[in-house]
């Protein structure tokens, strides 16, 4: 079974021959975070498939950022390149829960929090612990705590 890296570096030589610059440099620029990952710390390590999902959603997210910036800052070219950027990241991302199986999610763990004894908007730090390892990669962290502040509420 092929990795998630190899299947990228796959892609990456894919996109080279066809001359797809936009795939091309997205691919390039997500390797590179990972290599960059790989080499932090005292000593150089192969990333497991999980910590490269983990890479790829962090740059994703950072595309999504940049595009949001780039609109506000009357800049839609470079926002639509962004975009377009985060598209191709998502490809290689799991996919993503919907609001009602978050939701639903965040209701069992609220309950689960009120069986062992928090109660209200202080409960919010034992309903996440929870609620994130249920969600890792699923929902993203911003999205995940709104929903428990809603239901806390």
């Amino acid at each position: 079974m092929t990795t998630l890296k190899a299947k990228l570096q796959e892609d990456l030589t894919t996109a080279i021959k066809a001359r797809d610059e936009l795939r091309s440099s997205t691919l390039r620029l997500t390797l590179s975070a990972i290599t960059k990952e790989e080499v932090a710390g005292k000593v150089a390590r192969e990333l497991t498939d999980e910590e490269v999902l983990k890479v790829i959603a962090k740059e994703a997210k950072k595309r999504r950022e940049a595009a949001d910036a780039f609109a506000q800052g009357g800049r839609p070219e470079q926002a639509e390149r962004e975009n377009a950027e985060g598209e191709i990241l998502a490809v290689y991302l799991p996919k993503q829960l919907s609001d009602e199986e978050l939701a639903a999610i965040v209701a069992q763990a609220v309950e689960e929090a009120k069986a062992a004894g928090a109660e209200g908007p202080r409960a919010m730090g034992a309903v996440m612990k929870i609620v994130n390892p249920k969600v890792a990669g699923l929902a993203e962290g911003g999205r995940v705590a709104a929903v428990v502040k809603q239901h806390l509420s």
